[in-house]
């Protein structure tokens, strides 16, 4: 296995477009909330649900029993594979994607099948149909897709939900948000369905590690028997009640980057960069053997994006915060790409 080496510290101060993080932080809601509920008593015990899962679940629109708490989505991936993947079983994966899903389906001993995207980075639903086998266990899928931003339709998660009756298929919303496409409601038609979502991209609360798992109260009560019963922290539990019924601070941050991210596009395009459509709050751009030179000068500056040239040769991707933060990006690079 390959190890996933994050970056653990250096960024502070700098213009973070690297990560897909809110890039102005969580609503102040959740600050208040936690400074006028939490006590010195509350730290002492181990954490209550309860309140936070009545709130969730009337936010969602489902049952309590219908999704867990989860440590972020790593948790929820990992939880899946642990309580429905046995070793060899095959596991079907977009790449590239989100790393997590092939380290956890190797860490749980499955036999990771990869589908590779086309060279556009359409979302290769055909292909990942052609994937899916008898002896597949689970299928694994960003909605939109890191890094690409692509997506598919409901219609074609249909199409993979119908194809895999006898796999666990998740649903990976963590930019939900930005693009609008969700199966949630599906939840009692699939028995094989699985969606989590995640407080770390537009709540602002990646610090917090929190997220749900979201399936049928059969699926749910499986998953629970393999779940560490403390596994999400109090201030998680507490920060997600408050997150959620701050509404309109979501609804002007989403409507800001959605803005921000036809900036950058158009940005892009101005400079000749190619860019890949995205419905995600991230961009994909192709700088070819230029690429690291300019990550690294712009991290100089105080920019941060990603390299992504690992799996995409010459691409980085950059992260869609406000429109001030993305004429700042694109005011950088107009500087060194056209030295």
């Amino acid at each position: 296995m390959a190890p996933y080496s994050p970056p653990t510290g250096g960024r502070a101060g700098k213009l973070r477009l690297d990560f897909n993080e809110n890039t102005v932080g969580c609503s102040p809601r959740v600050l208040q909330f936690l400074g006028q509920r939490l006590t010195a008593n509350q730290l002492s015990i181990y954490p209550e649900y309860a309140e936070t899962i009545a709130a969730l679940a009337a936010f969602f629109n489902v049952s309590a029993d219908e999704f867990t708490l989860t440590n972020g989505t790593d948790e929820a991936i990992q939880l899946l594979i642990n309580t429905f993947v046995e070793p060899s079983t095959g596991v079907v994966i977009l790449k590239p994607s989100y790393a997590m899903y092939r380290f956890y389906a190797e860490l749980g001993g499955a036999a990771v099948r990869e589908v590779e995207y086309r060279a556009d980075l359409e979302f290769p639903l055909e292909e990942l149909l052609d994937a899916i086998r008898s002896d597949t266990g689970a299928v694994l899928i960003a909605n939109p897709n890191n890094p690409t931003g692509t997506a598919t339709d409901l219609a074609g998660l249909r199409r993979i939900l119908d194809a895999a009756p006898d796999a666990a298929v998740l649903i990976d919303e963590a930019y939900f948000e930005f693009c609008g496409v969700t199966a949630l409601a599906w939840i009692r038609e699939y028995p094989n369905l699985f969606v989590s979502r995640t407080f770390s991209k537009v709540y602002g609360m990646a610090a917090m590690r929190c997220g749900c798992l979201f399936s049928s109260a059969a699926n749910i009560a499986w998953l629970k028997k393999a779940q560490s019963p403390y596994s999400v922290n109090t201030l998680a539990a507490m920060a997600a009640r408050a997150a959620v019924e701050d509404r309109e601070y979501v609804a002007g941050y989403v409507a800001e980057v959605l803005a921000a991210r036809e900036a950058a596009c158009a940005g892009l395009r101005e400079l000749g960069i190619r860019y890949f459509p995205s419905q995600a709050n991230f961009i994909l751009f192709q700088a070819g053997e230029r690429a690291i030179p300019i990550r690294d000068a712009l991290a100089e500056r105080g920019i941060l994006i990603r390299d992504r040239g690992y799996e995409i040769p010459g691409c980085l991707r950059v992260t869609i915060g406000t429109r001030a933060q993305i004429a700042r990006f694109l005011e950088e690079l107009k500087v060194l790409w056209t030295r």
